[in-house]
C-alpha cells in the first residue's frame, strides 16, 4: 500500500510538471550519457589510452605468471633433490613472489579503474558544460540522462547526437 502510495504522487507529480511546462511551452529532452561516452572523441581517445595501458599491464603480468609458474615447476622437480631446508627456502621464495604477482595485478587494477574513473569524470564535466548551454539556447525546461528508470521516452526527445556534434566540434576549438 505504501508503494501505491508512493508510485501514485509521483505519476501525480509528473502529470503536473507536465501540463505545467506545457502550457509555457518548455520542452523536455533526454541524453543518454553511455552512448556520448562511449562515441565521443574524448571518449574514443579515453578508450585509446586505457587499452595501451591495459596491454602494458597485461604484458607484465604474462611475463611475471611465465616467471611464476617456472619457479613452480623447478621447485616440484627439484624438491626430491633439494635438502629440507633448501626446499623451504625455494617455497618461500616462490610465495613471496607470488604474492608480489598478486600485489601487482591489483594494483594494476586499481590503477587501471581509478583512470577510467578519471577520464569518464572529465568528460562527463565537459559533456554537461555543452548539455547547459544546448539547453539554454533551444528552449529546453530540462534535459535528463536517459536510464533504466525511464519506462518510456519518445525518440523524438533524444538530443544525444545534437549533443555529440557540438562537443566533438567545441573540443577542435
Amino acid at each position: 500500500m505504501k508503494r501505491f502510495v508512493t508510485v501514485a504522487s509521483i505519476v501525480g507529480s509528473l502529470v503536473l510538471a507536465s501540463v505545467a511546462f506545457g502550457a509555457d511551452g518548455g520542452k523536455l529532452g533526454y541524453i543518454d550519457m553511455q552512448k556520448a561516452l562511449n562515441l565521443s572523441e574524448s571518449g574514443k581517445e579515453a578508450k585509446e589510452q586505457l587499452a595501451a595501458k591495459v596491454k602494458k599491464y597485461q604484458d607484465e603480468i604474462n611475463t611475471k605468471q611465465e616467471e611464476l609458474k617456472k619457479l613452480k615447476d623447478d621447485l616440484e622437480k627439484q624438491s626430491v633433490l633439494l635438502s629440507e631446508a633448501a626446499r623451504s627456502n625455494k617455497e618461500k621464495d616462490y610465495q613471496q613472489k607470488l604474492k608480489e604477482f598478486q600485489r601487482f595485478t591489483k594494483d594494476a587494477q586499481d590503477e587501471l579503474q581509478t583512470k577510467d574513473e578519471e577520464f569518464t569524470k572529465k568528460i562527463i564535466e565537459e559533456l554537461e558544460k555543452v548539455v547547459q548551454d544546448y539547453g539554454r539556447k533551444n528552449g529546453y525546461s530540462f534535459i535528463f540522462i536517459r536510464n533504466e528508470g525511464m519506462i518510456y521516452v519518445d525518440d523524438k526527445a533524444d538530443v544525444t547526437d545534437e549533443i555529440l556534434k557540438l562537443f566533438n566540434a567545441s573540443r577542435k576549438k
